[in-house]
């Protein structure tokens, strides 16, 4: 497949020509069109949905991002800059929107994410079954939402997650409030409305003001509530059946489609999701909710609780019971950042150290800089063989594999080439062999490339400098934990010896703002666990590097493992941006709990 050169002044050109001409607007227009959004705006445009496909959820989102566009002119006063800016920052956005999971799957990326929806379901002082929650005890839920830095969403924001993969905020939560029992409107619409917290209120049309038994919500209410941009309303039947699936198919056409119809005639407003009735579904349910035109179904069940990405679909979401809210939000992660449009690589960032902990997985991680390797004379702790490098640099991570026949011994396996030697090491031949399809990494002033080892191609300087004019580092690596974005699967490693173990570990690769990163984990873990963490972490390629009691960090001349490490006789490192005193040095640690 062609890549497009953002970069290019030709397309850079081309970008401005349609932005100035209002093509651009007007193709934007177009796709939120075809997902029935413009209609109300611009009467005179034909739509026919046979033109496009409808892609559900994204329609709002298009519209923001066409919204920018206008007002970006303001400040275009270097066109070519600020157009390849504007590029770089939206197109990932633009590119997620219209090219969505086709409906109603949901995107593998989202899969990844961990989204709890809570449900709830009466809220009242006295409780009368072992799930109702007291206003107390709702408020202390909101409390502990807060203190642990999560966000409530909305669903519509939830839809378009599940469907584009867009990343939500840092720790998410979907709140839901079913049945639409009188307590939703007295004790948690003035709770929203305190914590700035949305919400989706699951309505079953017959209950609406019926206050036989439980009080619930009237028509009143339920207008001033759903007028709120907090306030999401769903349908949730229109008698709220035990389990729909054991219905004749009139009854289930009249319970799914009229709840939708009469609450958009009362409400005025469209009616976009539908919550199932104790959760019960099957193909045939679904398949009314789709043919009724919901977005999304929401499901329960109290033996299969789910984060929302790991769903069956979009017409079957998952939720927790309310008492799960705090083992929830303890795993809630709102997903991968989009992988970046900056086409050229960062080597000038300042160097920075980040400890953070994802999947409880505590790792260091530290980016920026410009990579190089170095391939020492013999064996030595990293503090060292920084010092004695003759570089800049002020961190470094344990580089490649090495072999232990002698102590002092600094022989690679495989191929090797660092700009500290400016000496290629061809590998040896039975080595090699075994090494093939590894990454083969080779790095030069300002691109890193990662790819598959040859050893009949790439075991002289020339054949590395035929995929890389000009090279100044490359070895062979372990293994590949993140590629293109995506955490490698098991069977990728191809029987590598101890991918599957509990070990130290070390990696190096490129992150989302194309910047080099180095790193360990600072406990015993598994490959595939590493590369789904890293992967959160925003790396884009990631490769194993030495572990075990070889994996060692090191900034600023300390190391950073909590143990004495293997000396090693090769490195990854950072040299700083001419700005960046390794005494003077700022340094930016933080602590992310995810």
């Amino acid at each position: 497949m062609m890549t497009l050169n953002f970069q290019h002044p030709a397309v850079i050109r081309m970008f401005w020509h349609l932005y100035s001409k209002g093509i651009l607007s007007a193709l934007i227009w177009l796709l939120s069109s075809c997902s029935g959004l413009a209609a109300a705006t611009s009467p005179s445009i034909n739509q026919t949905e046979s033109a496009c496909v409808v892609n559900r959820g994204v329609n709002d989102q298009i519209a923001n991002f066409a919204n920018i566009l206008p007002l970006v002119s303001t400040w275009l006063t270097q066109p070519d800059k600020s157009v390849q800016t504007l590029i770089e920052r939206f197109g990932p956005y633009l590119f997620a929107f219209i090219t969505p999971s086709p409906w109603p799957n949901i995107h593998e990326q989202a899969k990844l994410a961990k989204v709890p929806i809570m449900m709830y379901h009466d809220i009242l002082p006295e409780k009368e079954v072992f799930f109702d929650v007291t206003p107390t005890e709702l408020e202390e839920h909101f409390k502990l939402i807060k203190e642990q830095g999560v966000t409530p969403i909305s669903l519509d924001q939830l839809m378009i997650h599940l469907q584009t993969k867009i990343p939500l905020p840092e720790k998410p939560i979907l709140l839901t409030f079913d049945d639409g029992y009188g307590g939703h409107y007295e004790y948690v619409y003035p709770l929203l409305k305190k914590y700035g917290y949305p919400a989706v209120f699951s309505i079953y049309t017959k209950g609406v003001g019926n206050n036989v038994g439980r009080s619930h919500v009237s028509w009143e209410q339920l207008k001033e509530m759903a007028v709120n941009p907090l306030v999401t309303i769903a349908s949730h039947s229109v008698t709220h059946p035990d389990d729909l699936t054991k219905l004749p198919e009139d009854e289930l056409k009249v319970e799914i489609i009229d709840s939708k119809r009469i609450l958009e005639e009362n409400l005025g407003i469209p009616i976009r999701y539908f919550t199932y009735p104790v959760g019960k579904y099957n193909e045939l349910v679904a398949d009314w909710v789709k043919k009724a035109g919901y977005d999304m179904g929401l499901t329960m069940s109290d033996a299969d609780e789910r984060f929302a990405g790991e769903s069956e679909s979009l017409l079957a979401v998952s939720r927790f019971g309310q008492s799960s809210l705090k083992e929830a939000i303890a795993q809630a992660w709102g997903g991968t950042k989009l992988p970046s449009w900056q086409t050229a690589f960062d080597f000038t960032s300042l160097v920075r150290k980040v400890e953070t902990t994802i999947n409880k997985m505590d790792l260091i991680l530290i980016s920026g800089g410009q990579p190089i390797t170095i391939h020492a004379d013999s064996r030595y702790q990293l503090p060292d063989m920084l010092a004695k490098s003759g570089t800049r640099a002020i961190a470094a991570v344990d580089g490649t594999f090495f072999s232990l026949k002698y102590l002092t011994s600094n022989v690679i396996v495989g191929p090797v080439l660092s700009q500290t030697t400016k000496q290629f090491v061809p590998g040896d031949k039975g080595d090699n062999k075994k090494m093939v399809g590894r990454p083969l990494v080779l790095i030069n002033p300002y691109t890193v490339r990662f790819i598959p080892f040859d050893p009949d191609k790439h075991n002289t300087l020339e054949g590395v400098q035929a995929e890389m004019a000009d090279v100044t580092d490359a070895f062979v690596a372990g293994a590949w934990l993140v590629r293109e974005g995506q955490p490698q699967a098991a069977e990728t490693f191809n029987g590598l010896f101890g991918f599957d173990a509990a070990r130290y570990r070390a990696f190096w690769g490129i992150n989302q703002d194309k910047q080099p990163t180095i790193g360990i984990s600072r406990r015993s873990v598994d490959s595939i666990s590493l590369g789904i963490a890293l992967a959160k972490a925003g790396l884009q390629d990631a490769v194993m590097l030495d572990s075990g009691q070889s994996a060692s960090l090191a900034f600023q001349g300390e190391s950073l493992t909590d143990y004495t490490p293997r000396p090693v006789p090769h490195a990854i490192a950072l040299i700083p941006p001419p700005s960046q005193k390794s005494n003077t040095c700022i340094l930016a640690t933080e602590e992310t709990k995810n």
